[in-house]
């Protein structure tokens, strides 16, 4: 079923669907319906019964029945009862137009106060969804002033609660020192030894505190590998940004996949057989998420390059990790952002 038309009066351009759920409203102003219902049907057939009766009576019975000498009361009767009941017929009519009248007004202005309440709606979520120019800038602005900083603080908690950096200042800082001191010309395979796989597992969580020596000294030799560097770093930008929204890896509990399905996506495995690594279903993230790719481009550029390093490396972990190794790299903050984005960007549709 389609619309009403946008031909009739007080109709608008477009407006025609805002209001229909399924259903079109009813024509107003369009001709009324020829069909008859039951009582009209009955009404006549009586009146004709009637009339072909009272016929029969005068045209047929025979004179000396008597019914000649009712004939003149009859008339007075009729003449005394049928104006009344036209006026009667003419009053019901009227009192039915009127109800009639007022309900299509009502009804007309239900249908104006829904097309203004879309228009209003429709004007304010144009506004939302195309900021100003001050706004513009001042996101631009905040932003230049949050990547001054070598990285932001991450919380474990999103509420007023005693909270911990998820990677400490220190970590960030040693890691622009370490990567500046790479040299270009110098392969990071032979400049550090292979890095164990305990320790690039740890590195890819980040430090826990600005205490936990253990996790600074494997994020520092995880920067000696440069595909290692390339990877954490790439991290540590996903996570920024991502904290800006409130969004941090420590409030996450996704759903673990086993390490058999790691080890598919690890093989080129994409789509439905690999589903179960977006486990994440913080419906809050996800959406929060989901626009900031959307409206963000810095943010989209960002995520995608972290996509990719992140499975560039997976790839060749897989290759000599054991189960074990993939379950405990895939409980990382760096692996949960991984499932997050993968989720938005529909690596695992």
């Amino acid at each position: 079923m389609t619309g009403p038309s946008s031909t009739g009066p007080n109709s608008s351009s477009g407006s025609g669907s805002a209001f229909s759920s399924g259903r079109p409203l009813p024509r107003l102003d369009g001709p009324p319906g020829n069909g008859l219902g039951g009582a009209e049907l009955v009404a006549i057939g009586l009146g004709a019964l009637w009339l072909a009766v009272a016929a029969g009576l005068y045209l047929f019975a025979p004179q000396d029945s008597g019914l000649a000498e009712w004939g003149d009361r009859i008339v007075a009767i009729l003449a005394l009862v049928l104006p009344l009941a036209m006026l009667w017929v003419a009053a019901s009519a009227a009192r039915s137009a009127r109800v009639v009248r007022e309900e299509c007004e009502q009804l007309q202005a239900a249908i104006d106060g829904l097309r203004q309440t879309y228009l209003t709606q429709a004007q304010q979520q144009a506004a939302v969804a195309e900021p100003s120019v001050a706004k513009r800038l001042e996101e631009i602005a905040e932003a230049t002033r949050k990547t001054e900083t070598a990285l932001a603080t991450f919380h474990t908690s999103r509420r007023n609660q005693p909270t911990r950096p998820a990677i400490p200042a220190a970590a960030a800082e040693m890691t622009a020192a370490e990567q500046g001191s790479l040299a270009l010309d110098t392969p990071a395979e032979e400049a550090a030894p292979p890095l164990a796989a305990d320790q690039f597992i740890r590195a890819l969580n980040f430090p826990e505190t600005a205490e936990d020596t253990e996790g600074f000294a494997a994020l520092r030799a995880a920067l000696k590998d440069r595909k290692t560097a390339q990877v954490i770093q790439a991290a540590q930008d996903v996570l920024t940004l991502l904290s800006q929204d409130g969004i941090y890896m420590d409030d996450l509990r996704p759903d673990m996949a086993r390490p058999e399905v790691w080890r598919q996506f690890a093989q080129g495995a994409r789509g439905r057989a690999v589903a179960a690594l977006g486990g994440v279903r913080d419906r809050s993230s996800l959406a929060l998420t989901a626009a900031r790719m959307k409206q963000d481009p810095i943010f989209r550029d960002a995520a995608h390059h972290f996509l990719r390093r992140f499975d560039q490396m997976f790839a060749d972990f897989e290759a000599e990790a054991t189960d074990s190794d993939i379950s405990a790299l895939a409980n990382t903050r760096t692996a949960r952002a991984f499932m997050l984005l993968g989720r938005v960007a529909g690596t695992f549709d």
